[in-house]
């Protein structure tokens, strides 16, 4: 199948405005991270406590800040994202310090929410209770007392019930009316349920802490990756063809790369681990791509050895367009997909893969080559001239 037929594009001729473009787009990224202090690094890198929040409704950030500063907590950012309609969740990035971990992270900042979304203080919030508190609360209502509960009725209704709470409803419980029907529970916990809890306005779903140490070795762990990455690549070429292809296929993937981190940092995202792994992704596909125009490039050369270097990367660009265009077409509707209904989760991941697709296709096409062919002229006037000096 070919979209493109006997195609005759002079994509050589138009080096100077694709070169532009990369320009620009390197400019604009390296503005963005002079202007921001640099790429905005996740948890796992620059270290810290991220505490994961889900509420009944959109979330009040602007005093959800003030009140976790005012608790003495460094907020590095407030990100709220959903995942579905109603789905209304936060991720909190705190700078804590010390030794100070994901338990005591959590504690001080549902003391913090308490304040902006306050609660029945003469019942329990069920949807931040433990199983522990859950059952010494009903074990002291009245009338599961003078009732002929057993400890293991009660057990067991406790365990359905937070299970239908993290299981069934991801943690938060909107309708009291629901608890009445979960199954395994005795009719008379369900009864004195509504008498000693409240469903609280938010719920924890998770916490988790990185220390500065393990940070900045996780910095360097993913630098080193990235590298020995190009560097591996840059000697397969090399081998396989000559070095100075290696050369320009590593010179255009960097650009790549480059790039990408631009994009991050002008709409804000952070660079976690699942970017990293992104950018290796978004390496060996643009070099991939890279390394099939440039294997017609050589099989061009042994029909007509007397062609010029630029009319060989122009019939070699035009007969692999159709390649390059359905296989960077199905890949990119792939990684849309996964952008789009991955989650947050996967969001960084697929953004990178996302704007890696485009620009690795891009580059592939608009930057190896006229690098190749820049090199070659280079050469040539350095021969030129040292003949003339003989």
């Amino acid at each position: 199948m070919e979209i493109f037929t006997q195609t005759k594009i002079d994509f050589l001729g138009k080096t100077k405005y694709f070169v532009g473009v990369s320009l620009c787009l390197l400019a604009a990224g390296a503005v963005s991270l002079v202007m921001k202090g640099g790429p905005r690094f996740g948890v796992d890198f620059k270290g810290g406590t991220l505490v994961y929040i889900k509420f009944q409704e959109a979330p009040r950030v602007g005093e959800i800040r003030q009140a976790l500063e005012a608790d003495g907590l460094q907020v590095a950012a407030l990100q709220p994202f959903e995942e579905a309609a109603d789905d209304h969740e936060l991720k909190v990035d705190l700078d804590l310090s010390g030794e100070e971990g994901a338990s005591s992270a959590k504690d001080r900042v549902i003391s913090a929410l308490k304040r902006v979304y306050p609660g029945e203080e003469a019942k329990l919030d069920f949807n931040s209770t433990d199983p522990q508190a859950l059952a010494d609360r009903l074990l002291a209502n009245e009338e599961i007392m003078n009732s002929a509960l057993s400890l293991e009725e009660m057990q067991t209704s406790v365990s359905a019930l937070l299970g239908f709470r993290d299981q069934e409803r991801s943690g938060l419980v909107r309708d009291a009316a629901e608890l009445g029907s979960v199954a395994g529970v005795h009719p008379d916990i369900a009864a004195a349920l509504a008498q000693e809890t409240y469903l609280g306005s938010f719920a924890i779903r998770g916490a988790s802490y990185v220390g500065p140490k393990i940070g900045k070795d996780l910095q360097w762990q993913a630098v080193k990756a990235t590298f020995f990455a190009l560097g591996g690549m840059l000697v397969y070429i090399a081998f396989r063809f000559e070095w100075v292809y290696g050369f320009a296929a590593v010179v255009a993937v960097l650009h790549d790369v480059l790039i990408t981190i631009g994009f991050f940092s002008i709409f804000d995202r952070e660079i976690e681990l699942t970017v990293i792994a992104g950018f290796l992704t978004v390496v060996g596909y643009s070099m991939n791509d890279t390394i099939v125009i440039f294997d017609r490039v050589r099989e061009n050369r042994k029909l007509m050895r007397r062609q010029p270097l630029e009319g060989l990367l122009n019939l070699s660009v035009n007969q692999t367009l159709s390649r390059t265009f359905l296989t960077s077409g199905l890949t990119l509707v792939a990684v849309l997909c996964l952008f789009f209904f991955g989650g947050e989760v996967l969001r960084g991941f697929s953004f990178a893969l996302v704007v890696g697709v485009l620009v690795g296709t891009y580059s592939s096409i608009f930057v190896a080559s006229p690098i190749l062919l820049w090199w070659q002229r280079v050469v040539q006037a350095r021969g030129g001239q040292g003949r003339r000096r003989r």
